[in-house]
């Protein structure tokens, strides 16, 4: 672990005083900045335009769907901490800067080829496998561009400077998703929905290539950290930093305080405010997806200043405090602002919660929690139906108890609804086809007394009050800011120079894709058990909250830390 120390060899500092950025710092935090945005532009495509892919590429027996969903799933987010073994070990071995250069490139080419690769009309089972080799690829990929960034700015920072120099990074994955919804909203708003779906959903990935083009060019004038090169010229680099960051128990135990006392609730804050509030605005609110993607993209860009805000204000009283500060105010405050966003997104929606509460009587044995990652495995039981169905109108249920055996029913006021138990097909993975029609029949009756109930089928845009819903979406943000704007640097410091982009990289991406990327799937399985609207925000509460509190107790401050430490 590092220690603290004086000035460090290479820092710039005089009489006290830090002296102005030099243009060489510039260019790395530009440059570091410019390919992290980049490679989280492509990560977002796919899963900005997952279901017009799916329709391209993901089609024939139920069973081969399957498969490909989950593994184009698992590439998104579960690949990411082998990513960051990968390239954390060679970043750690051969150098900073050709570690994360390989990964821009391995990104881009990905995303360059998802534009230009046929569907499965064209060359059939080929095109799944290919589109999930490339999927793969690109979580890799991302799994060593954030730990090599963060660590090849922070390794150039003057001390004192290192919280607002990798704030820069902080920013990209929200510049980003920002630069994501802009571009797909351009191309679609040019070519027509139609002519999108049908082939205008690839210009976003093709242009990419340009972004890469200018990314490689300025990443391979830059030089290898004064940290690192520092470590290497005394001989002191590691030969198996995988060993040493995770086979001795000295370094293994930051490991995991930095995992399950900082990035773990940094990560369900994070995709909170910028994930599942959209997706709470899209699939529980109805709100329309351009006008969701518009508020959240005015929310981004207001918020985006406070990353570089809070990071340099843990320049002057420390990371520690900030990022479990954030984590506490974002528990404390989510329920209000989720009822607000309801208020003031879909009044009629929060009219009928609160007077025309639905019952679903239902044998507790055959109700469960519906976890479903991929969006596609089904549930036969008849409560599990009945709740799903529910749950996807975003309609308030509670659920009374029958006996052992009873098929569930669905009561609307005084209209009583009869649930059914499916029959799966021969490979368990989908509904037959007479279950499929009783389930279309089933849907329809539903959603007809439940609209007679006075629940909207999706909100209506002059009832909005889109003014406050972006104030809403920016405090959401803003807690963003706050728990991820000074965590690069805090994760920098906490290891030394020889282990740093392994070490840090790990608890990074477990944190983000594993903890936060299962967030919106966690959380609506969890509404589908309650029948809350409300109730999948006790995910990200609860993880916030533990990480809180080992954060407060365990983890150290790390702002005076010495990271050219090599050990």
């Amino acid at each position: 672990m590092a220690t603290a120390s004086g000035t460090a060899n290479g820092l710039r500092n005089t009489g006290g005083k830090v002296s102005p950025m030099t243009a060489e710092e510039k260019k790395v935090i530009f440059a570091s900045s410019l390919g992290t945005v980049f490679e989280w532009y492509d990560f977002y495509l796919y899963g900005s335009l997952a279901s017009i892919i799916a329709k391209q590429f993901f089609i024939g027996d139920p069973t081969t769907t399957f498969i490909f969903a989950l593994l184009a799933f698992a590439a998104g987010f579960i690949v990411r901490p082998f990513g960051a073994l990968v390239f954390g070990r060679l970043g750690d071995m051969i150098g900073r800067k050709y570690t994360f250069l390989v990964t821009i490139l391995i990104m881009g080419a990905s995303t360059f080829i998802v534009g230009l690769l046929p569907g499965y009309a064209a060359i059939g089972i080929a095109a799944p496998i290919i589109l999930v080799t490339l999927r793969i690829l690109q979580g890799l990929a991302l799994g060593g561009e954030y730990g090599g960034a963060a660590t090849y700015v922070a390794e150039h920072a003057p001390e004192g400077k290192r919280g607002s120099f990798t704030a820069w990074i902080q920013t990209t994955a929200t510049l980003g998703l920002f630069l994501s919804l802009l571009v797909i909203l351009g191309t679609r708003t040019a070519t027509g929905e139609e002519a999108f779906n049908a082939w205008g959903w690839r210009i976003p990935f093709l242009v990419s290539v340009l972004l890469l083009g200018v990314s490689v060019w300025i990443r391979l004038s830059m030089n290898e950290s004064p940290a690192f090169a520092k470590m290497k010229a005394e001989g002191k680099t590691s030969k198996a930093p995988l060993s040493e960051a995770f086979g001795q128990w000295r370094n293994l135990k930051v490991v995991i305080l930095a995992l399950v006392g900082l990035t773990m609730g940094q990560a369900v804050v994070w995709y909170t405010g910028q994930f599942y509030a959209l997706f709470f605005m899209t699939q529980v609110l109805k709100i329309d997806g351009p006008n969701a993607n518009i508020m959240t993209a005015l929310s981004l860009a207001l918020a985006t200043p406070f990353f570089i805000f809070f990071g340099m204000l843990s320049d002057k009283i420390g990371r520690k405090w900030i990022i479990l500060g954030g984590c506490v105010i974002a528990a404390a405050t989510y329920f209000p602002l989720f009822g607000a966003l309801t208020h003031y997104g879909n009044p009629a929606l929060e009219a009928a919660l609160k007077n025309s509460p639905v019952v679903v009587v239902a044998d507790p044995a055959s109700c469960h929690f519906q976890f479903n990652p991929t969006g596609t495995k089904k549930f036969p039981s008849s409560c599990d139906i009945a709740t799903g169905m529910l749950s996807s109108a975003s309609v308030a249920y509670t659920t009374v108890e029958a006996a052992p055996g009873t098929v569930a029913k669905i009561k609307v006021g005084d209209k009583e609804i009869s649930a059914f138990n499916a029959t799966m097909t021969p490979d368990g993975l989908n509904f037959d086809k007479a279950s499929k029609d009783t389930e279309a029949a089933l849907k329809k009756e539903v959603a007809g007394a439940i609209k007679a109930a006075g629940y909207p089928a999706k909100a209506d845009e002059a009832q909005m009050n889109k003014p406050m819903m972006v104030l809403i979406l920016f405090i959401l943000v803003l807690y963003v800011t706050m728990v991820y704007g000074p965590i690069a640097a805090m994760l920098v410091e906490m290891f030394p120079t020889r282990i740093r982009y392994t070490s840090m990289s790990l608890p990074y991406h477990i944190g983000n894709g594993w903890f936060g990327g299962l967030l919106p799937t966690i959380s609506f399985a969890l509404v589908a058990f309650k029948g809350d609207i409300y109730y999948g925000l006790w995910y990200p509460i609860v993880i916030a909250l533990i990480t809180a509190v080992i954060g407060a107790l365990f983890v150290k401050e790390t702002i005076h830390n010495d990271i050219y430490a090599a050990d």
